[in-house]
């Protein structure tokens, strides 16, 4: 059984892979359509400043993301 994180647990620059979204409807698809799917590979990349926002590399395009949704995306580490 694979240990899961919540994606905020990662550490910059470390990789995990996308076990399940918990966010609302609306959000959960959003994050879908951005390619967001189940496996995918997920990195954190950059903090925002001023705000609760991190950006994350997916599939080479970098995504802006809330921590009060990251906190709901469990990942996994390979």
């Amino acid at each position: 059984m694979r240990e899961l994180l919540c994606l905020n647990d990662l550490k910059f620059n470390e990789y995990g892979y996308i076990y399940d979204i918990n966010c609302d409807d609306g959000v959960k698809k959003r994050l879908l359509d951005l390619g967001l799917v189940k496996d995918t590979c997920i990195i954190p990349i950059l903090k925002s400043p001023s705000s609760g926002i991190k950006a994350f590399d997916i599939r080479g395009s970098l995504i802006a993301i809330r921590d009060e949704d990251s906190n709901l995306i469990n990942v996994y580490k390979k």
